[in-house]
């Protein structure tokens, strides 16, 4: 969305109360007039539309995540605990950008934990993942665009922008993806060595899920 440079001249005090907002919201000056002003013209704002996709997956989600409250409108956390000794928690990050060009924002999945063992069974899965994922998207044509990085204990991936997807919808499939991860994520760490007993029987959900969203 464009942006041009225009002077104002505003009260003191407003100011005062635009900085202080502006502080506790973690975002500029500039960013919280704009949005302040965009609200009460109607004009749909970067903000606006990420807010209304976090809303949506926010209603959706299980009630085994706990959300963590971000100070930016472009991110949000969701926690869940793995039933594994010492209970690791594996953390849901999205990121939504701005200006969406191919890609909507990123994901990042890490565990927290400091077992080595742990830390390289997340990894192991993440690779199994990885390879399906791209086995799958290249039905689609979206192989050459399925980006990522792995590293110890942390997957990372761009959300894929196929702009079919409403902001409403865009929750859903969000809310569609992380659930369906985690399922995966824990009968993996439930049953590591028996995992490709199960493994097919979850691929099918994946693959019934790319008849609905892509993301």
């Amino acid at each position: 969305m464009k942006k041009s440079v225009y002077s104002i001249v505003l009260m003191d005090d407003v100011i005062r109360a635009v900085d202080a907002q502006a502080y506790r919201l973690g975002t500029s000056r500039s960013n919280l007039i704009n949005q302040i002003l965009a609200e009460h013209l109607s004009c749909v704002t970067p903000e606006m539309r990420m807010r209304d996709i976090f809303a949506t997956l926010e209603s959706l989600v299980s009630a085994d995540f706990k959300i963590q409250q971000q100070r930016s409108e472009s991110f949000l956390t969701l926690k869940t605990a793995l039933e594994y000794k010492y209970r690791p928690t594996i953390n849901y990050k999205v990121e939504l950008a701005r200006a969406p060009d191919c890609y909507l924002g990123n994901l990042t999945v890490s565990i927290r934990t400091q077992s080595a063992q742990l830390i390289a069974l997340f990894d192991n899965f993440f690779a199994y993942w990885i390879e399906m994922e791209m086995s799958f998207l290249s039905k689609f044509g979206l192989s050459d665009v399925y980006a990522y990085e792995l590293s110890q204990g942390c997957f990372r991936r761009k959300l894929i922008n196929t702009e079919s997807l409403s902001k409403i919808n865009t929750g859903e499939a969000l809310n569609s993806y992380i659930l369906l991860l985690d399922k995966f994520i824990k009968a993996f760490f439930s049953a590591p060595q028996s995992f490709n007993a199960v493994a097919q029987e979850l691929e099918n959900l994946y693959s019934g899920q790319l008849d609905y969203f892509i993301i």
